[in-house]
């Protein structure tokens, strides 16, 4: 029996091979581990512009004391509970719809649905923000439909102006979703579901019995990515609203402009605040994964 060598520890040292990845890891040091340990560093001093100082956790201590902090964080919590479960419902749904096979115009369809998500960030907030305008084309059609008899103040008040955020961001990012949800539903058997039909099963219990669970891995993966998404909402908040009215929308990641750009620079109180975005998406990644672990077993 033929014996198969082990590859010796010195191969680890072979110059070849770390010559082919020399480029990749300086670019990668240059671009990403050294930016995360400036941030870290920059994270425990303060002060105004490069005139900082040293104070350790002083920052973390101004995080609970800072009420634009807790607001920009309450914000961004709504947006998270509220617009996530919305998005991954409708992109489920949406996929479901555009699977059936016998489905006329299936192309144009799912083109048409998932062209919002190639749009440019900042003209499709500009967009938006003229179509909720006191005087813009959403007011027009809702009272010429006789739906309203007055024009809804949509970003200057602040539960419509939540409600503007909540419509683009879910408007630009459901058909990024079903993409994924429509490409595994197309992997699936499609024996089952006509088994399931031909028992009699309704077409809702094959959605809930059979397509939700196949789908477990691909809900749980567009879950976190769009908890992080939310979590780094940036644009939206800026074009659409500018954090108002009166600190309505004003986000996590809007704060660390201001932060940075707007008020009296704080670099190192900017970078705190960023790995507090950090720790709740490492946070809330764990928690989704152990959901779906246990619900495993």
């Amino acid at each position: 029996m033929r014996q198969v060598s082990k590859p010796s520890s010195s191969r680890f040292f072979d110059i070849n091979g770390w010559a082919f990845v020399s480029v990749a890891m300086a670019l990668i040091s240059v671009f990403m581990l050294y930016p995360i340990g400036k941030s870290l560093w920059m994270s425990v001093q303060s002060g105004q512009g490069t005139m900082t100082k040293f104070v350790g956790l002083g920052n973390v201590q101004r995080l609970v004391d800072d009420p634009m902090f807790l607001r920009a964080l309450t914000n961004t919590s709504i947006f998270l509970v509220v617009q996530v479960p919305i998005m991954i419902v409708l992109a489920l749904v949406m996929a479901s719809c555009l699977n059936i096979p016998n489905l006329k115009g299936r192309g144009l369809l799912r083109t048409a649905v998932f062209l919002p998500c190639v749009t440019s960030l900042v003209a499709y907030s500009v967009l938006f923000k003229s179509m909720f305008s006191y005087d813009g084309v959403v007011n027009s059609t809702l009272m010429g439909l006789g739906l309203i008899s007055e024009a809804v103040p949509w970003l200057t008040d602040p539960f419509w102006a939540r409600v503007v955020v909540i419509v683009a961001i879910t408007w630009r990012w459901t058909g990024y979703n079903m993409i994924f949800y429509l490409a595994a539903m197309q992997n699936v058997d499609k024996s089952i579901y006509e088994a399931a039909r031909i028992d009699g099963i309704s077409a809702t219990r094959r959605f809930l019995s059979i397509t939700i669970p196949v789908l477990k891995p691909v809900i749980l993966f567009t879950t976190v990515t769009s908890t992080i998404g939310t979590l780094q909402m940036f644009d939206e908040a800026m074009n659409i609203t500018n954090g108002g009215p009166a600190d309505s929308t004003l986000t996590l990641s809007l704060y660390i402009y201001n932060l940075s750009f707007k008020y009296v620079p704080n670099f190192g109180y900017a970078a705190t605040v960023s790995y507090v975005i950090v720790v709740l998406v490492a946070i809330l990644a764990f928690i989704q994964f152990y959901a779906a672990r246990e619900r495993d077993q």
